[in-house]
């Protein structure tokens, strides 16, 4: 058992002794991974606002089709409206038309009896 303890006594004593050697580049690795983390997080921050960007736009897009769509779909329903009151005077012109030519020829009818 002493000499287990010596050995693992031994390794942690040989541990210690590279990291206190491997001091300053190990500083600088350390340096390293903590700019390289701020970096991806500032890349993360920047697609995350990039992404809500786009979806904003790609929102406002929508709606403006949405309210293309509704405008479109008035003028269609006026356009037909107008159609049906240009017909129905159409129509209404028509008999009227059709009436006289009707009263016209009675009355020259009634005046070849007489």
């Amino acid at each position: 058992m002493q000499t287990a303890a010596k050995a693992k006594q031994a390794q942690l004593e040989k541990i210690r002794a590279t990291a206190l050697a491997n001091g300053p580049q190990s500083l600088e690795r350390h340096a390293a991974r903590v700019e390289t983390a701020k970096a991806r997080d500032i890349r993360a921050a920047e697609r995350k606002q990039a992404n809500r960007t786009s979806a904003e736009r790609r929102d406002a897009e929508r709606r403006a089709e949405k309210v293309r769509q509704e405008c479109a779909a008035t003028e269609e329903r006026a356009r037909k409206d107008a159609e049906r009151v240009a017909q129905a005077e159409a129509d209404a012109a028509l008999k009227k038309d059709q009436k006289a030519a009707r009263d016209s020829k009675y009355a020259a009818r009634k005046a070849r009896q007489k």
